[in-house]
């Protein structure tokens, strides 16, 4: 009888191993479809989200201009939308092809500021920081930005060359001439203006050449629009 009550309990012990055993095993099972199907979500979720993206930048380039048509897609991208314009990751590349000399240090034989405002409708447009300096920062363009106020710097190596707005544009990537900013188009109703110190010029803005203590500005917006333009900058003593 004592035999007997062993091997029953020793088939009721190897009876609930293989039930905790098949317990696990399907516990298991679980948890892989489980985690088959949260990859599954998150690829589609991934998926949603890039077509979102695709969506919506594709009809963000298809915002409006001012005079009600869709705005020109531009060649540089992001210029082809409204401001603000940011500051390209290949600016430096972008000075160099311009022909401007691009070195890890500033140079020395040449150094002065110019400063550029940029209004549109009315609002301030920022002029961004670094342009022309490189986005790892060991090189920099004897024409570039440091900050936000507009102030662009002039470090060149040698003497005799001369500066142009248009080469601080081709290093932002925005396309400017005297029909447009950006994807902002003159004509009609909307203009584009370009003073220095404080008097209008005529031709292209590209073309304004960058001298010490000069004011430049951009003013686009309704044409006969009344415009408080900026005559000069005040330029922290010693720049």
């Amino acid at each position: 009888m004592a035999k007997t009550d062993g091997r029953d309990r020793e088939a009721a012990r190897r009876r609930s191993a293989r039930e905790r055993l098949a317990a696990e095993r399907a516990a298991e099972e679980r948890r892989r479809r489980r985690r088959r199907i949260t990859t599954w979500v998150a690829g589609g979720g991934v998926a949603a989200v890039l077509v979102a993206a695709g969506v919506w930048a594709s009809t963000s380039h298809e915002k409006k201009s001012p005079g009600g048509a869709a705005a020109p897609a531009a060649a540089d991208g992001a210029a082809a939308a409204r401001p603000p314009w940011p500051r390209p990751d290949d600016t430096a590349d972008r000075a160099r092809k311009e022909g401007l000399a691009v070195a890890p240090m500033e140079g020395t034989a040449v150094h002065f500021h110019t400063h550029l405002d940029i209004l549109v409708d009315g609002k301030a447009v920022p002029v961004p920081a670094d342009l022309g300096i490189a986005a790892s920062g060991d090189a920099m363009s004897e024409l570039h930005t440091h900050d936000t106020t507009g102030v662009l710097h002039i470090e060149a190596p040698t003497t005799g060359k001369r500066y142009t707005l248009g080469q601080l544009f081709t290093e932002w990537g925005v396309p400017l001439s005297a029909t447009g900013l950006g994807a902002l188009k003159a004509g009609g109703t909307r203009t584009l203006t370009a003073y220095v110190d404080g008097k209008r010029q005529t031709g292209d803005p590209a073309a304004i050449e960058l001298a010490p203590h000069r004011e430049i500005a951009l003013v686009y917006g309704p044409a006969h629009a009344s415009i408080r333009v900026p005559s000069h900058y005040d330029f922290p003593v010693g720049e």
